[in-house]
């Protein structure tokens, strides 16, 4: 609200400017999204990339849920292993994926719990595959390594307060009691817009503000003020997809049902060291140490000598155990 004083009273008065925190905010978000091709890699490779996305991000939020975590931290553990994925490719099945969504599990759980669980207490739900926490660390630091060292991502949850403040929301008989269900609906819309491919094409302002309109209701009156920094019709299109997807039905996986993932054993720890091909760990990076480690979580060591770029940063198979 603009502040009156004597001097002003009955002129026009200027909004009272953004804090500069949320300011930053809104100009930095476009560091912390997944690539812009992300989303039609995804879809021109459906339906065993689309599941396996979902498997990873369905094995994050039930760890999340047993740990009781900050919403914000699953959000975030997605958002680090969507985008060191629209940099790489790894094989989707076995045990690549896992390894990476152990350690930005990991990761995100250091950047916003008070107190992370050590590394093999993460490994929950009867996993195929157990990995050594030295396993563990080395992904983290190729995750790291590949996201700029931007582990302070922007995600929704950062402008919460914001667009709340923004609302005209009328007082109820216990207001603290409506804030926290405002919150709370709005983490799980958050939450579940993961599952839909559909909202990667929406920077995490735009989701915010979709969220917080969805979880508030359509009878709210949403002042013009809520959108000076988002678009508008943006944020009506992702509204307009929580309503479809999210609200009252099963969330769906980019409009459709996908199928299930190719069994676990097709990559098994000594399989993806010793039998695939070079195509199958391939990388959009042109940065040498960047290539060189993402090869190693994958990479082929097949009958020969692997080549000379790899020789140093050969895994062991003792790395990773299958559970029996």
């Amino acid at each position: 609200m603009p502040e009156i004083s004597p001097s002003n009273a009955g002129m026009q008065l200027e909004p009272v400017p953004d804090p500069p925190f949320i300011v930053r905010v809104f100009e930095s978000e476009h560091n912390h999204v997944p690539h812009p091709d992300y989303r039609l890699q995804l879809l021109r490779h459906r339906p065993v990339h689309l599941a396996a996305r979902q498997d990873s991000i369905n094995w994050i939020l039930k760890v999340h849920a047993h740990y009781h975590f900050n919403p914000a931290t699953a959000f975030l553990s997605i958002n680090y292993f969507d985008r060191f994925l629209s940099l790489h490719t790894l094989p989707v099945g076995g045990w690549p994926l896992q390894l990476l969504s152990v350690a930005c599990l990991s990761l995100a759980a250091k950047m916003e719990e008070p107190n992370a669980p050590v590394l093999m207490d993460l490994q929950l739900f009867d996993p195929k595959y157990v990995f050594e926490p030295r396993t563990i660390q080395k992904m983290e630091l190729r995750v790291m390594h590949a996201l700029n060292w931007r582990l302070h991502s922007v995600t929704p949850f950062d402008y919460l307060d914001y667009f709340i403040s923004e609302l005209r929301i009328s007082r109820p008989s216990d207001p603290r009691r409506r804030f926290e269900d405002i919150i709370r609906t709005f983490s799980d819309f958050v939450l579940n817009t993961a599952h839909v491919t559909d909202f990667l094409g929406f920077p995490p302002s735009v989701i915010a503000a979709a969220a917080v309109i969805t979880a508030v209701g359509d009878a709210m009156d949403i002042p013009e003020s809520f959108y000076n920094r988002v678009n508008k019709e943006k944020v009506r299109s992702c509204h307009r997809l929580m309503e479809e997807y999210l609200v009252d039905t099963s969330p769906k996986i980019g409009g459709m049902e996908a199928p299930p993932p190719p069994p676990a054993d097709a990559y098994s720890p000594c399989g993806v060291l010793d039998a695939t091909d070079c195509g199958s760990c391939d990388t959009r990076s042109e940065d040498p140490a960047l290539v060189s480690a993402t090869s190693s979580v994958a990479a082929p060591i097949a009958g020969g000598d692997p080549p000379p770029e790899l020789k140093r940063l050969k895994p062991s198979t003792a790395d990773v155990q299958e559970e029996q």
